[in-house]
C-alpha cells in the first residue's frame, strides 16, 4: 500500500527511458539525448505531470519551453554547424510532451524529408555515447539546474 505521493511526482515515459540517454535538467526540461548516432537528436521533457500537449502547460511554463527550447536549437546549430534544425513535439507514439531538436544535413541519411519512419536507429556504440554525452553537457550546462527530481523550480527559471 502506498500514500499516492508517487503519483504525484513527475516520471519519465518508458519509451523514451528506453531510447534516450539523460544529459542533465534545464529549470523546466529533461535534456535527454536520441540514441540514434546518425543525428545531432535532443529531446526536451518538461518535467510535468500528465503534460501530453504544449497547451497542458502552465502559461508561464509555456514560455519557459520555448526560451528552452530556442536556446537548445541555437546551441546546437551553432556547435555542431547544422544546415537546418528540425524541431518537432509528436505524440503519436509517445504521448508524454516532449520536443525533438535534431541537426540536419544535406547529406545525412533521411535529408531532406523528415527522420521519422525513414530507417531504423543506428545506436551509439559506448565509446561514442560517452563521447557525445560530454560534448552535450558541456554545451548546455551554463544552464542546467542541479536537481531532477521534476518539482516545480519556477523560482529557477531562466529567461534568457
Amino acid at each position: 500500500m502506498t500514500d499516492g505521493s508517487e503519483r504525484n511526482m513527475f516520471q519519465l515515459d518508458e519509451r523514451l527511458q528506453s531510447d534516450t540517454t539523460l544529459i542533465g535538467r534545464l529549470p523546466l526540461c529533461q535534456v535527454l539525448l536520441m540514441n540514434d548516432s546518425r543525428y545531432p537528436w535532443v529531446i526536451l521533457v518538461p518535467a510535468r505531470i500528465d503534460a501530453k500537449e504544449i497547451y497542458h502547460l502552465s502559461g508561464e511554463d509555456r514560455i519557459q519551453l520555448m526560451k528552452e527550447s530556442s536556446w537548445v536549437l541555437e546551441k546546437m546549430s551553432d556547435h555542431f554547424s547544422a544546415r537546418s534544425m528540425n524541431v518537432a513535439s509528436l505524440g503519436n507514439v509517445v504521448a508524454q510532451l516532449h520536443v525533438h531538436h535534431i541537426a540536419r544535413y544535406e547529406d545525412d541519411p533521411a535529408w531532406p524529408g523528415p527522420v521519422w519512419g525513414h530507417s531504423a536507429a543506428v545506436p551509439y556504440g559506448s565509446d561514442a555515447l560517452e563521447t557525445r554525452v560530454h560534448e552535450l553537457k558541456n554545451l548546455f550546462s551554463s544552464h542546467f539546474v542541479a536537481d531532477l527530481d521534476g518539482e516545480d523550480d519556477a523560482e529557477n527559471y531562466i529567461y534568457w
